[in-house]
């Protein structure tokens, strides 16, 4: 491979921005098949020359950068002449091959100036996002008046709201900084927030599976609580709606465990074994219930309500919850110890775990990492009986067994990890 040192580098630059510019012309004549040519700048040919035009001029003078500047201001009185014939024309408006024509014609200063990953980034983001327009165009007629909004929130509790605030922990008696319980509302946030956009822009239609699947991921109890209702008026097959409660109850566990792993990788490692067991336990039962459980109905269940759970007033209610839930864990360990913080940990478990469990990863606690991993089992397991219960309570009859028998499961392999 020595005599590749031979090549010459212009030469090389030149054959990149040449197949570049090459591939993009290719890419803009299929997309613009079946268009009428007079609609069009220019394809496969037209954009190969702009790219070689803006190598020579900018190689002509790669110090001053007049030819290549006068060449692009050439460039733009041209597309700007074709872009007003055309809409004289033609009454079209169309304006992204004449923004691709700019982004070709500065391939030679963008290879010359920056790493070569950069250059293939860009071309493969221009080639993908120009066959993507059914997609975004099908992706659009599902959004509501208010997704934009939503997603603002987020963009503005995570990027401008988290960086503001101090590192500095709030007192002795609130042990956690307020960084941090904010960070833990953006992670929550972040992860229910995914999940509702995958259910409902991905898989709005997957059934119930997916339902419990992504459901987990936000809120299992609420996940098991609204499948068990259902169970009773859907035509949906029970062993559908019960697998897919156990499914939820796998997910929650995976996302707890990621959790850990975002705020304290040494609990993490930890936690690891224990929830590894009970993730591969919740699946393995899921997978039993729909492989032997009761198949009196082959309807799937109708798709479900898919609520956004990205809310402030949600957010501002998990930041107090955590707040309130540091200092019992504070109060609890200094009066009592950690046979009282297991004792918090499973009365909590019938509330939402999530700010405990976070207020545990992220507080400064004068306990062991081992005491906090086995509060957080606790909580869990706690939290797994309440569902027990509202999945045997709420649910249709057909469902007790498999709820009873694979919750039991779950719950026995959380007492013997507490134990051991």
């Amino acid at each position: 491979m020595k005599f590749l040192h031979y090549i010459p580098d212009d030469f090389t630059k030149f054959v990149l921005v040449t197949l570049f510019a090459l591939l993009i012309g290719l890419e803009q004549r299929r997309h613009h098949w079946e268009h009428e040519p007079e609609t069009l700048y220019g394809t496969d040919r037209t954009f190969t020359f702009i790219g070689i035009l803006g190598f020579v001029l900018y190689v002509i003078s790669t110090d001053t950068l007049l030819p290549f500047l006068l060449g692009g201001m050439a460039l733009i009185i041209l597309l700007g002449i074709f872009y007003w014939k055309k809409i004289d024309a033609l009454n079209k408006y169309g304006f992204t091959s004449i923004i691709i024509v700019f982004i070709t014609y500065g391939l030679a200063p963008l290879i010359y100036r920056e790493p070569l990953w950069l250059v293939f980034m860009v071309v493969a983001t221009i080639l993908i996002l120009t066959e993507m327009k059914p997609q975004f165009k099908s992706l659009t007629e599902k959004m509501d008046e208010g997704e934009f909004i939503v997603l603002s929130k987020f963009l503005i509790i995570s990027g401008i709201v988290l960086p503001l605030l101090p590192h500095k922990i709030i007192s002795q008696t609130i042990p956690v900084s307020p960084f941090k319980i904010w960070m833990a509302v953006v992670v929550i946030s972040g992860i229910s927030y995914l999940s509702y956009l995958t259910q409902r822009y991905f898989f709005p239609k997957k059934g119930i599976i997916f339902t419990g699947l992504l459901g987990g991921l936000y809120s299992s109890t609420a996940t098991t609580i609204v499948l068990a209702r259902k169970s009773k008026t859907s035509t949906a097959s029970q062993h559908l709606i019960g697998a897919s409660i156990i499914f939820a109850t796998a997910m929650m566990f995976i996302r707890i465990y990621v959790i850990s792993f975002v705020f304290n990788k040494k609990l993490a490692g930890i936690l690891f074994v224990p929830f590894f067991v009970s993730t591969l336990l919740s699946f393995l039962l899921g997978w039993m219930i729909l492989r032997f459980g009761r198949k009196d109905e082959t309807t799937d269940l109708k798709e479900m309500e898919n609520k956004n759970p990205l809310e402030f007033k949600t957010a501002l209610l998990f930041a107090g919850l955590f707040v309130l839930f540091a200092l019992l864990t504070k109060y609890v360990l200094k009066y009592y110890g950690t046979g009282g913080l297991n004792v918090l940990s499973l009365v909590v478990g019938v509330t939402d775990i999530d700010p405990f469990l976070l207020s545990l990863f992220t507080g400064k606690f004068a306990i062991t990492l081992q005491a906090v991993g086995q509060a957080t089992i606790i909580a869990v397991t706690s939290n797994n009986i309440m569902k027990l219960i509202y999945a045997l309570s709420l649910g249709n009859v057909y469902l007790r067994k498999s709820m009873l028998l694979s919750f039991a499961a779950i719950i026995v392999t959380g007492i013997l990890f507490v134990l051991i």
